[in-house]
Order: C-alpha cells, then sequence, then structure tokens
C-alpha cells in the first residue's frame, strides 16, 4: 500500500476538485468586490433591503442583527435572525443588497417550512459528530490493522467513511437550500422594484458566484469519500 500519510491518488482524486474550490473562493470574493462599488439608484442598503423584505413577507418576528468579519453573513433558524456583516448591514451596492436579499430568502424557507431546509437543519448535530469523529476513527482502524483485515479496525475504517459520508450528504441538502436562497432573492429583488433592470446582471453574478462555491464544496466532500472508499477496498491488495 501506498504511504498511507502521503497518497499520490489523494491528489489525483481530490486535487482537482480542491484546485476547483479554491478557485470559486477567489471568484466569489473577486465577484462581490467588483460589485460592491457605486450606489444603486434606489440607495437602499443591505440593511435597507433586509427590512423591507421581511416585512412585505409578514416576518416582523424575525431580527437582523451585525455580525463580524467578512462574508460572514448568514440566517440562524434556530433564534429567527438575520446576521449580516458591517459591509453588507451599510453597503448600498449591488452585492450589499443581493447578499441580504439571500439571507433573508432563508428566512423565507423557513417560514415556509421549506423541505430541504428542514432536512438540513435536522441532521446538523448528526452530522456534525460525524465528520469530527471521520478522520481519527480512520486513523485508530489503520494502526488497529483494519487494513489488514482486523476485525475492529476494518469496523473503525468503515464508521470512519460514513462519517465522510455525512458531510457529503449535508452538503448535498445544502445546495437545493442555498440556490432556492437565491432564486428567491432575485424575484423579490427584480419584482419589488428595490433593484432596476441594469442593475440586476450584478446582483446575478453576486448570486451565481455565491452559489458556486457549494457547489464545489459538495464535489470535493465526495471526492474525499471516493478516495476513502477505494482506499478501504483496494488497501488489502495493496500490502
Amino acid at each position: 500500500m501506498a504511504f498511507f500519510f502521503f497518497d499520490p491518488r489523494y491528489f489525483l482524486i481530490v486535487g482537482p476538485f480542491l484546485l476547483l474550490a479554491m478557485w470559486a473562493n477567489w471568484k466569489v470574493k473577486g465577484t462581490f468586490e467588483r460589485y460592491n462599488k457605486g450606489s444603486l439608484r434606489s440607495g437602499l442598503s443591505g440593511l435597507d433591503t433586509a427590512r423591507m423584505i421581511l416585512q412585505a413577507s409578514g416576518l416582523r418576528d424575525v431580527k437582523i442583527e451585525a455580525v463580524p468579519g467578512m462574508l460572514s453573513d448568514h440566517y440562524d433558524p434556530h433564534d429567527r435572525v438575520v446576521r449580516l456583516s458591517q459591509e453588507i448591514l451599510q453597503g448600498r451596492t449591488p452585492a450589499a443588497v443581493a447578499v441580504a436579499a439571500h439571507e433573508c430568502g432563508h428566512a423565507l424557507q423557513d417560514a415556509e417550512n421549506y423541505k430541504p431546509m428542514e432536512i438540513r437543519s435536522s441532521i446538523v448535530p448528526v452530522v456534525g459528530l460525524g465528520t469530527k469523529m471521520a478522520m481519527p476513527m480512520f486513523l485508530f482502524g489503520f494502526l488497529l490493522g483494519g487494513m489488514r483485515g482486523m476485525p475492529f479496525g476494518s469496523l473503525l475504517l468503515w464508521l470512519g467513511v460514513i462519517g465522510f459520508g455525512m458531510g457529503v450528504l449535508f452538503h448535498l441538502v445544502t445546495l437545493p437550500v442555498e440556490f432556492d436562497a437565491s432564486r428567491r432573492a432575485f424575484r423579490i429583488l427584480s419584482s419589488s422594484g428595490m433593484v432596476t433592470e441594469e442593475e440586476m446582471p450584478a446582483v446575478k453574478k453576486v448570486l451565481y458566484a455565491a452559489g458556486f462555491t457549494y457547489v464545489a464544496a459538495a464535489l470535493v466532500a465526495l471526492a474525499e469519500m471516493v478516495y476513502w472508499i477505494m482506499l478501504l477496498i483496494g488497501g488489502g491488495r495493496d500490502e
């Protein structure tokens, strides 16, 4: 078997998707910076946008709070809070309103009991534990002779693979949640007149770039699980 801690197959199978994920993160930051300049004709800020969307949707009990960091914006379904960074709250740019509208899209999903979002929220505790324990179980399984067919070691190896699989499941469930929130944001901003027709392409590009990061992350998780399964199945033959 190839040396466990430096297996060229890992870079062949997972490497291309890691590069894709790096490119996606670079792309979303570049797109955000490009369209986070100037002001919308409406003069609305991200805070104004979020307030208007939530009020128009009857979600007056959903709060809006500031959160530190860049692009750290998110919706917390447990506390029913849309958390926006200062750059988004105060920004009056296509990028700022796009991000604010996207996070409000999650609040709308929550209010409508959007099934993929419910599934994602329900599996978070199990997925968190599974992904945290996946690598330790795999390493202990390897040390306990799992690659040589030792029963307990093999069990730990497969439990590790299951842990990676939980991460894949979470990423796959996340995709429809994020894309639906972006569709809602685009539709609301377009139909409400908060953003002009000429400004909508910039909004679309920001939302599209952000969505692609989730696709790249899902591909990385899937490739990693495939690698561990291939390593596990082929381990005995490589010895």
